[in-house]
């Protein structure tokens, strides 16, 4: 029922689009034709929103390009020294010629890099990944605030602070920046989020994948969506309908709303065991006696996989797992059902499982500090014991096979 809601709301926001630029350009030909002052007319408040969609959709897929890209076009349409000494951090050489650098050697890596064994091509990935996190969180509060009150002041009347609706039939309506600010700027920053965060699970799926193919597939979908955008804005600024690029940038912003929960999952996820692994924290780690944080393996009554939490076990010795959606939201708990429950030693990280009969099914996942400490946390949790598991296992059982003995004649 929700997502029909979000679906009709988006359709809703398409329309008033349309009808904003449609009915704005209808009236304001007709008040130039009775003017004899030319350029007074502001652009239509639908150019305005439209735009901003378009900018925040497309810097979000690729938040360094596309901060970097809006910085060197603000710097190069500059003519005179003193509007460069008014633009934006963002605009200043300092920062866009390093991120282009950056941007180059990430550039490289992925194409020359192509015919590197995916696990040395892996560091750099995490770094990639970590860079584009970054990234988003300096977009999201320094960049975003920015361009949305540069395009509401490129399309205020006569560079006065305001956006009139009166151009529309309506009676005059004028929104201060200070209002503005409040409706706007939030929202904004929230389409940039959800959508930059849609991007960064690709980027965590790259770091998991094994195979550079994939890796390959997946940033070239992801170069593809932003592509589209840009050639969509493009296009509506071209034929004079940039509401062409806002219905795109809405059907982008709308499936990433839709995948938020697992995008926002799937990155802290990604997060935690690429600090974790890289930084080599199961060598200082010392499990807790009471609760330890995991991650849930698998969706157990409607609680979705990936969920981070902690896991204790109360008096009656019921396994409890605590978690909170989203990390901040109030806190709620997960009863275990009864059963046998192992502790599996990984090859990158650890899990617990529940064995039924001859096969056993991950329940949680365990951070790659934990790794190395599979028996304590079979103490603590009073497990039936441990056993490895994955490639480990597989592993394992290749060297037994090939270490037996032949049976004497």
């Amino acid at each position: 029922m929700k997502k029909i809601v979000l679906i009709i709301a988006v359709l809703a926001a398409v329309a008033g689009i349309v009808y904003l630029t449609k009915a704005a350009q209808t009236n304001q030909a007709q008040g130039q034709s009775q003017t004899v002052v030319p350029g007074k007319y502001p652009p239509p408040p639908g150019v305005g929103i439209a735009q901003t969609l378009t900018t925040i959709t497309g810097v979000a897929i690729s938040p360094l390009l596309g901060v970097s890209a809006v910085g060197c076009y603000q710097y190069c349409k500059a003519t005179t020294d003193e509007e460069r000494a008014k633009l934006p951090w963002f605009a200043s050489p300092v920062f866009w010629v390093p991120a282009f650098l950056l941007l180059a050697a990430c550039f490289i890596k992925d194409t020359a890099g192509t015919a590197l064994p995916a696990p040395a091509k892996k560091p750099f990935d995490a770094l990639e990944t970590v860079e584009h996190k970054i990234s988003t969180l300096v977009a999201t509060g320094a960049f975003v605030p920015i361009m949305v009150a540069m395009i509401h002041e490129a399309n205020s009347t006569g560079g006065q602070p305001t956006l009139s609706l009166a151009s529309l039939g309506f009676a005059t309506v004028n929104f201060p920046n200070w209002a503005y600010d409040i409706l706007v700027t939030p929202v904004a920053m929230v389409l940039f989020f959800i959508v930059a965060l849609a991007s960064n699970a690709i980027n965590i799926l790259i770091l998991l994948s094994p195979f550079t193919v994939i890796d390959a597939g997946l940033k070239t979908f992801r170069a593809t969506v932003l592509t589209s955008v840009v050639g969509m804005g493009a296009i509506g600024s071209w034929t004079g309908h940039p509401w062409i690029g806002a219905i795109w940038s809405l059907v982008i912003i709308l499936i990433s709303y839709l995948i938020a929960g697992w995008s926002f999952r799937l990155s802290h996820f990604g997060l935690v065991f690429v600090w974790q692994f890289f930084t080599g924290s199961r060598y200082r780690f010392k499990p807790d006696p009471k609760e330890n944080h995991m991650f849930l393996g698998r969706k157990i009554e409607k609680i979705p996989t990936r969920t981070y939490g902690q896991l204790w076990r109360n008096d009656k010795g019921e396994l409890i797992f605590n978690y909170r959606p989203w990390l901040v939201l109030p806190q709620h708990t997960l009863v275990l059902p009864p059963g046998n429950y192992e502790a599996g030693r990984g090859l990158f990280y650890s899990e617990i499982m529940r064995v039924e009969g001859g096969s056993a099914r991950t329940v949680f996942l365990l951070p790659p500090a934990y790794r190395g400490h599979e028996d304590e946390i079979a103490r603590i949790y009073n497990l039936t014991g441990t056993r490895d598991v994955g490639i480990r296992a597989a592993w394992a059982w290749f060297k037994n096979f090939f270490s037996r003995q032949p049976v004497p004649a």
